[in-house]
């Protein structure tokens, strides 16, 4: 997948946001290279999140950084910061995550970059904007899930803010900034003009609510309310959830309560004729789920639910899930090779153009790997 071939990004981004980005346009083609401080590198490198480590670095630094490039340099140094001045006069695109101020400090700012390369794409992200008195804080993904709300949509009623398990508002983040980038590749192929793309972490977590938020918007400000028990969508009525079985769990979306008590051959469902009540009493309704579906395994329930085609599916671990033929077909596995040979599984971009999908080999790179090549190819330092 070769869509945007020819297209350089100097990407001076971190960890999971600005990689993010970054990664889906070298998956697309783009060639990508990683500015980053010698001796440490990102700080996604030695940032762990497991046990798991890739030739003595973090899973996630080789997830996200795969099919890049990477070219130390101190940014502090008038030599370092000269070569990625020539670097970025050759460019196309520049990113960086870094907070309010910082670029402006090395002398890598939007106006300054614009003046080396008019037609730059020069695209960043921030935790919250780059105004108001949150501009400074630090733009960590638990920390903006929880300044933004999204915390108490999970989990049941009573229980406390919960968190989604994975970095949902950097890979959001990203993937914005992935967005505004090929708007802003397009209009500089029209035009040349240059363009600053922004996102920060904030809005993107917003606007990812947006159907929970245009509701609270408009029902005089009240606050979701999460189910009792099973709680799936705090705006979605019964049967919506997740329950427990004899073995196993079932997910049951939206459906009709009288036709499924029907199935389940449970009278006590089919007394709520009343759609309105499907809401109103949900929480009623959920009960009498949660204990009739104690009665058999999730397997069996299914065996009488899709042939009639409610809306329900098996909750599965990873271990179940990499069974099952649905997800052997989708080929989501890809196998990259570091520099040292070292195989490393990771998932591919979901993205398909033409039936077919992207599946460079190329593993995440060294510290510094690719210096020599670039200062030869770009005649970095070469007055």
């Amino acid at each position: 997948m070769n869509l945007l071939q020819d297209i350089i990004v100097v990407d001076f981004s971190q960890f999971l946001s600005g990689p993010s980005a970054g990664l889906r346009l070298a998956d697309m083609g783009a060639r990508v290279i990683k500015i980053e401080k010698p001796g440490t590198g990102d700080i996604c490198r030695q940032l762990y999140v497991s046990d798991t480590r890739i030739e003595g670095e973090s899973t996630i630094f080789h997830a996200i950084n795969r099919n890049k490039q990477s070219y130390a340099a101190d940014l502090k140094n008038a030599e370092d910061l000269e070569k990625v001045k020539q670097l970025i006069r050759q460019a196309d695109v520049v990113i960086h995550n870094f907070r309010p101020g910082v670029m402006e400090r090395i002398g890598l700012d939007y106006a300054t970059v614009k003046a080396l390369k008019p037609g730059i794409v020069y695209a960043e992200i921030s935790g919250y904007g780059n105004e108001g008195p949150w501009k400074d804080l630090p733009g960590q993904d638990l920390l903006v899930q929880a300044l933004s709300g999204l915390t108490w949509l999970s989990n049941n009623r009573d229980a406390r803010p919960t968190p989604m398990g994975v970095s949902v508002v950097d890979i959001l983040a990203g993937t914005y900034l992935a967005q505004g980038i090929l708007a802003a590749l397009y209009r500089n192929g029209i035009s040349g003009e240059s363009t600053l793309v922004q996102v920060s972490m904030m809005e993107a977590v917003l606007d990812f609510q947006f159907e929970v938020l245009t509701c609270h918007y408009n029902d005089g400000r009240q606050l979701p309310v999460r189910s009792s028990l099973s709680n799936g969508n705090a705006y979605i009525p019964a049967p919506y959830g997740i329950y427990k079985t004899k073995e196993g769990y079932l997910s049951l979306a939206m459906g009709e309560i009288p036709k499924l008590g029907q199935l389940l051959a449970c009278p006590e469902l089919m007394e709520f004729t009343d759609r309105a009540e499907w809401f109103d009493r949900r929480d009623e309704i959920k009960e009498i789920l949660t204990k009739h579906l104690q009665g058999r395994s999730a397997d069996e329930w299914l065996s009488i639910l899709e042939p009639a085609d409610v809306w329900c599916a098996k909750v599965m671990d990873y271990q179940d899930l990499m069974t099952q033929v649905g997800y052997k077909v989708l080929n989501m596995e890809l196998e990259v090779k570091t520099s040292n040979g070292l195989a490393v599984r990771t998932t591919r971009c979901p993205i398909r153009v033409d039936g077919q999908v992207s599946v460079s080999d190329r593993g995440a790179p060294l510290l510094g790997e690719h210096n020599q090549l670039i200062n030869k190819q770009f005649g970095l330092g070469i007055a």
